[in-house]
Order: structure tokens, then C-alpha cells, then sequence
């Protein structure tokens, strides 16, 4: 028995595993290709230069690989790639890359996106994520692994949000989130840390010591920007949970929220 179903519409070249289903009239385009395990729900549109990875469930009404919301895109072949065991709800908008960016819109595992969400030309995901209802992310975001975006988060383009961080209901993200800190407001500011998340995944007290101790030094103790910065570089190495301040911090163009 065919698991693709009779209405769906699925291109000859395109490729994919023969254990992939197919719902009721979703529209799958030439150059896409779909691992083994994936479920694709009705009405859902797949186009573009776009690989999905294994085991990925997506849901009614996708719209994966439509060409970026860029007027200077000119029909490159630039490409969109999600890896495997993703949650993709209902109405979810994630478009090709650029050739101005990186090429390529990356997703990566595990994981799980809501309704609504918007995935902008040039954005890299990472792993464990979680975007909740309504978050969107302008061009060239990228957004580390752990990461949880509250609903309704939007993220300015090129901004960074760091491992194990979170976004409020709303927050209006302008500059980098560093890794762990909490964001919340129209103009997102630092409001703390996920602690209890941090727990859940396995962080020990005195990790969390040692992460609260580095917040202390970015947003409390008063020190300019490129003092505290160097600070927390130096004591990066110190502490594997700390390493990622480092990474963090070679990156960062747009400066941090304060």
C-alpha cells in the first residue's frame, strides 16, 4: 500500500525514502529530498532545493522552502535543510538561504516547533529547541542549542541568541541573548535565569553557581560592557558549562541586551 496519499501532488525527481507518508493533497516539489520515518500532513507545501533528515513529523499546512522574503533574491539555488526528529506544526513558514548569507536555511534535531512559526532566509537553528507559538526570526538569526523562544519572541536580523537561553511571552529581541539568560520585553532586557530548566537538564548546583556568578558580572556589578566581557572570557575556561561564553562571545557583532 502506497504511503503517499492519492490527492498529494509529489514531483517525479524528487526524492524520497520509501517510508515516508504523505497526507492528502500536500504539493512536493523536484529538488526536495525526505529521509526515512518522516510524516508530512495534508495540504503542506515542500519546494525549493530542501533536504529533510529522518523521523521529522510535519504538520497540516506547512510551508517549507519558499523562496526568502528578499528582494534581492533572484532565483538562486540556495537551499533549506532540517535534520532529523523535528516537531514542525501547523502553518509554519521556514524559506530558503541567500547567496548575500550563508546560502542555506539550517535546522538541525530535536526539535520542536509550533504553530505559526517563521523561519526567515539565512537562519541557523541548532538542536533541543523549542519555539513556541508565533515566534519569528528575521534573516541571518541564529539560535544556539536549548533554546526556548516564548510565543508571539521576535528576533531582529543577525542577532545570536546563546545555548540554554530563553525568551519571554512577546520579548522583542535586538541584540545577542547571551547563552542562559531569561529575555523579556518589547525591547527585550536580561531578567535572570532559567534555573529551573537548567536543573531539569542535569546542571548541577554548583554549575548553576558558577553561571549565576558569570551573570553577576555581566548585568550587576556595573562594569562597562568590554570589562565584564573580558572577565567572563577569562574564566571560560574554568568550567566546561562556561566554555560557550566563549564561543559566544567571538561571535557577537550586535553587542548584548543590558
Amino acid at each position: 500500500m502506497s504511503l503517499i496519499h492519492s490527492t498529494a501532488i509529489v514531483d517525479p525527481k524528487a526524492e524520497l525514502d520509501s517510508s515516508v507518508r504523505v497526507g492528502p493533497y500536500t504539493v512536493i516539489g523536484a529538488h526536495v529530498q525526505i529521509g526515512a520515518g518522516t510524516s508530512i500532513g495534508a495540504h503542506a507545501v515542500i519546494e525549493g532545493h530542501t533536504t529533510i533528515g529522518e523521523h521529522n513529523t510535519i504538520f497540516q499546512f506547512a510551508s517549507l522552502g519558499a523562496v526568502p522574503q528578499d528582494k534581492k533574491y533572484a532565483g538562486e539555488p540556495t537551499r533549506l535543510i532540517i535534520g532529523n526528529n523535528n516537531t514542525i506544526r501547523e502553518f509554519t513558514t521556514f524559506n530558503l538561504g541567500t547567496v548575500t548569507g550563508i546560502g542555506e536555511t539550517r535546522v538541525g534535531n530535536d526539535n520542536w516547533i509550533m504553530a505559526y512559526v517563521h523561519l526567515a532566509h539565512d537562519c541557523v537553528v541548532g538542536n533541543h529547541t523549542i519555539f513556541a507559538n508565533n515566534a519569528s526570526l528575521a534573516g541571518h538569526v541564529t539560535i544556539n542549542d536549548w533554546v526556548i523562544l516564548g510565543g508571539y519572541s521576535l528576533v531582529h536580523q543577525f542577532c545570536i541568541i546563546g545555548e540554554h537561553a530563553m525568551t519571554a511571552f512577546a520579548a522583542g529581541v535586538h541584540k545577542d541573548v547571551p547563552p542562559y539568560v531569561m529575555a523579556a520585553g518589547y525591547r527585550a532586557e536580561p531578567a535572570g535565569l532559567n534555573t529551573e530548566g537548567l536543573k531539569r537538564r542535569g546542571f548541577s548546583a554548583e554549575q548553576i553557581a558558577n553561571i549565576k556568578n558569570v551573570y553577576k558580572i555581566l548585568y550587576r556589578q556595573g562594569l562597562p560592557y568590554e570589562e565584564a566581557r573580558a572577565q567572563i572570557v577569562a574564566l571560560a575556561d574554568t568550567a566546561p558549562e562556561l566554555a560557550v561564553f566563549k564561543d559566544f562571545f567571538a561571535v557577537s557583532e550586535r553587542g548584548v541586551i543590558r
